[in-house]
């Protein structure tokens, strides 16, 4: 996977969750309880502060599967309460730190539709959001889930654009789009090499049109020099180039650029007119 999340992202939403419950005495870690039920499909009826107190316990054991359990089983013995909303939280945390990004994806739904008005919404937003995100996975596979994690990130940004959430997901977004426009010139760089020159071009104007803030933006431009130069479509191919050069005029991507005009004794010239040069207006 492209994007692993670091270690202090994950003990920063460690504190985040208990965060939740800080401060209430029913979250007691020395609490005496009944013991842990092993068998999740059994049902044995327990206090609310004995389940809080067994999760807690794992949580410092790092048990994160049996942590998730443990307060699924509030939201069960003790629906419609306050300590169920908030354990709904701390198990999308936990079924996040098992790797479980489908079952933390799930709770946090849940508690979006549940508890949409409520103070820790924005938190049920950020860990769907980046249990997407971790799902990213290498270009050379279907990117549903990248796609999935853009949307859930830029949810965070626009609801709640004071909050670190927002500001974390904003620089996950850069990578995300980075990635997402890998996808496209690798999808590119097949068809340009079986000289399919249309389908290149396609997949290379996707990147000018959507992901002009990504690094991948010089060499999509030097490739359509190159897909154009070889359909003989000379005026698109100094266009692309000369927008290559007037925005990265020092990139090895340009000097390439520039060395495949020359084949023709052609020079970069933009024609403004060209889908390239008024894509560049709109976004400066």
């Amino acid at each position: 996977m492209p994007f692993r999340p670091s270690a202090s992202l994950r003990a920063a939403l460690l504190g985040l969750t208990l965060a939740l419950v800080g401060g209430c005495s029913i979250f007691d870690s020395d609490n005496e309880s009944n013991n842990v039920n092993k068998d999740a499909a059994a049902y044995q009826e327990r206090s609310v502060e004995a389940i809080y107190a067994d999760g807690w316990r794992m949580i410092n054991m790092g048990n994160w599967e049996g942590c998730a359990a443990q307060f699924n089983e509030v939201d069960r013995q003790h629906p419609y309460s306050v300590w169920a909303r908030r354990a709904m939280l701390i198990s999308a945390f936990c079924s996040y730190q098992a790797n479980a990004y489908p079952a933390a994806i799930a709770t946090a739904d849940n508690y979006i539709s549940l508890h949409p008005g409520s103070r820790e919404v924005a938190y049920a937003f950020y860990i769907k959001a980046i249990s997407l995100y971790e799902q990213i996975v290498d270009v050379g596979r279907d990117q549903s889930n990248t796609e999935g994690a853009l949307v859930a990130l830029q949810d965070v940004v626009q609801r709640f654009p004071d909050t670190e959430y927002a500001r974390d997901a904003t620089l996950k977004i850069d990578l995300t789009n980075d990635h997402l426009a890998g996808k496209e010139m690798a999808v590119g760089r097949y068809y340009l090499n079986r000289g399919d020159y249309i389908g290149a071009i396609n997949r290379f104007r996707t990147v000018v049109d959507q992901y002009q803030s990504t690094p991948q933006i010089a060499e999509a431009l030097q490739r359509l020099t190159e897909a154009y130069y070889s359909l003989g479509l000379n005026s698109e191919a100094q266009t692309a180039a000369a927008v290559l050069g007037r925005n990265y005029p020092g990139s090895g991507w340009y000097q390439s650029a520039y060395n495949i005009l020359r084949g023709r004794n052609l020079k970069p010239m933009e024609d403004r007119g060209s889908w390239i040069s008024q894509a560049f207006r709109k976004v400066l």
